[in-house]
């Protein structure tokens, strides 16, 4: 099980670890790539996993109108990397003192006086401490001088491009959920609970979940095919999601999130949902009347039936899976 020690307060640390540096936002492929070394070296020598990361985000302290939203929720940042076999999640409180810190400071007073690093492993374009003038450079030198040891872990690319954290989140802003899945190794998610709407859905002939999200970011408005899930249930449903206003019904109505379940008609209000976007149908639409949005809504069931359909017989066929690696 993953602990989560505070590295300033508790007197219980990895020391000798095998770590890496880093917000982890999304724990996408490309720092899972970080992670995979970080594991395997930490399994070969025998010592602790560790990440050190930092909260809040240093731009919420240092920039607070320059500070992304998070990709994730920090419960499933957690699960994301324990399922990655990290031992350890090492919290730096980031404040403003924090933020002076020269990076030569940050090496020498955290990851070796109190961790006792033994290996680390960033990214090769990582940059940390004060005006971000600490990189993998620095780290090799003072590793040499400080005992321990300091690599680079290769970027990964996706269609020639660096796969990161600002990638992921332009994707996934701007609706191409399909991309950012191809980024994260896996559709990205929004958590939540399922909350009383005002059952609009159901007069038109298409009842409807609204989830009321966890999540900072969202995708943006339309409808997509989206797979749910509820803990107290077995499987998986398809399910059509609309994010958006709704305007052919209200007019300046707030944004929900709600997703007509397939073939499903239990009472789940008041439950944890996780809701994954697996392709982006179309905008959110003006019509003309009730009756042309509900003759819609049935194209949209039957477009989001034979994706699924389609993913489900490609998955014996690696090659035709929408969200096949290229690297």
């Amino acid at each position: 099980m993953l602990t989560i020690p505070d590295v300033f307060r508790s007197t219980d640390l990895p020391r000798g670890c095998v770590a890496t540096i880093g917000n982890y936002d999304g724990v996408h492929r490309g720092q899972r790539a970080v992670l995979d070394r970080v594991v395997a070296r930490a399994g070969e020598l025998g010592a602790p996993s560790a990440l050190i990361t930092f909260e809040p985000h240093p731009l919420r302290v240092l920039a607070p109108e320059q500070a992304p939203l998070r990709i994730v929720t920090a419960r499933e940042r957690t699960r994301l990397l324990e399922e990655a076999g990290l031992e350890v999640l090492l919290v730096v409180p980031f404040t403003a003192e924090l933020a002076g810190w020269t990076a030569e400071r940050f090496v020498r007073d955290l990851l070796v006086a109190r961790l006792g690093v033994r290996e680390l492993h960033v990214g090769s374009r990582f940059a940390f401490g004060r005006g971000r003038s600490g990189n993998l450079a620095l780290l090799e030198r003072l590793g040499g001088e400080l005992g321990y040891e300091a690599r680079g872990v290769p970027e990964i690319l996706f269609d020639g491009e660096a796969i990161s954290s600002t990638r992921v989140r332009n994707a996934i802003a701007e609706g191409r959920v399909d991309l950012a899945a191809d980024l994260l190794g896996r559709s990205f998610a929004l958590t939540g609970r399922v909350v009383r709407g005002d059952r609009m859905g159901k007069r038109l002939g298409w009842p409807t979940i609204n989830i009321e999200a966890d999540n900072e970011l969202e995708p943006f408005e339309g409808v997509y095919a989206t797979r749910v899930h509820f803990p107290s249930f077995p499987a998986n449903f398809d399910s059509v999601t609309n994010i958006g206003t709704r305007p052919t019904v209200y007019e300046n109505y707030s944004r929900v999130i709600e997703s007509h379940v397939l073939d499903f008609g239990a009472d789940v209000y008041g439950e944890p949902v996780e809701l994954s976007f697996f392709k982006r149908l179309r905008d959110e639409m003006l019509f003309p009347s009730v009756m042309a949005l509900s003759a819609q809504i049935r194209r949209d069931v039957e477009a989001t039936r034979e994706y699924f359909a389609l993913l489900r017989r490609s998955q014996s066929t690696p090659e035709l899976t929408p969200t096949t690696e290229r690297t």
